[in-house]
């Protein structure tokens, strides 16, 4: 897909995206190392749609903590560049960098407000490699002298991202805190600390990020159907989530897929 340079283009449609398996010292901590390739053609101005994860990103030489989104985040970004990163578990990104999550909401921080001067000469080694493997390499090799000495995230805030992900329907609510043995107001601190936000923020993104998936999987997708297998009440719910989460129309979003 191209696009102008002034038009905002879903991350995820405009280059290559690919995950990878972080290394066994890392694998408590990140759920994937990934990059992405923009194409010499696309445009430069990519559209980051919030899916309830925090990231390290090394982009243009410089490593950013992409914080937790609730809104479209546009970013400027050179065609035919490649970005790596590296995506937290749930709860694991404020053991990380020293702060609740309900901080950095819808920001984009420098590693170095965090680790200093270390932040930098991580940047500096990703930098000197010369393919996007072997910066990919640098950084997992980076985090994993670190990762002995920062615990790994307690399993709840995984149990309620994987709960409320995974089924258009979910347990519900009720279920997750009944398993978890919590209150309502114990549950959204909780999740403000590791999401920066509360339980019914992050079910409201990841229904959205059910149906960006089941988009890409569908061959002759319907709004209507979209709408009633991510667990929208109809396609007029599907549409009003959809803008407010990613400031384009469903249809815009199909496109941009190539569904």
């Amino acid at each position: 897909m191209t696009s102008d340079d002034n038009t905002p283009v879903l991350s995820g449609a405009i280059g290559e995206y690919r995950e990878f398996d972080p290394p066994a010292a890392l694998e408590g901590h990140f759920q994937c190392v990934w990059s992405n390739t923009l194409r010499p053609d696309a445009g430069s101005l990519s559209a980051v749609v919030p899916d309830g994860c925090v990231d390290i990103t090394w982009i243009d030489g410089d490593l950013v903590v992409a914080g937790p989104d609730v809104a479209v985040a546009l970013s400027a970004l050179t065609p035919g560049s490649t970005v790596i990163g590296t995506r937290f578990r749930p709860g694991a990104a404020s053991r990380w960098l020293g702060l609740p999550m309900s901080e950095i909401v819808g920001g984009r921080v420098a590693l170095s407000h965090f680790w200093g001067a270390l932040a930098r000469e991580i940047a500096q080694r990703i930098g000197d490699a010369s393919s996007t493997a072997e910066r990919m390499r640098a950084m997992q090799a980076a985090l994993s002298r670190l990762a002995p000495d920062v615990e790994p995230p307690p399993p709840d805030m995984g149990f309620a991202f994987n709960a409320l992900k995974t089924e258009s329907a979910g347990p519900g609510m009720a279920v997750i805190l009944d398993r978890l043995d919590v209150s309502p107001r114990t549950l959204r601190r909780r999740c403000q600390e590791a999401f920066g936000y509360g339980p019914k923020t992050l079910d409201r993104i990841l229904r959205f990020q059910r149906f960006l998936n089941l988009a890409r999987q569908s061959a002759e997708p319907r709004l209507a159907d979209l709408a009633f297998e991510a667990g929208y009440s109809d396609q007029a719910h599907l549409t009003r989530e959809v803008r407010r989460l990613s400031g384009f129309s469903p249809a815009t979003v199909l496109r941009q897929l190539g569904a």
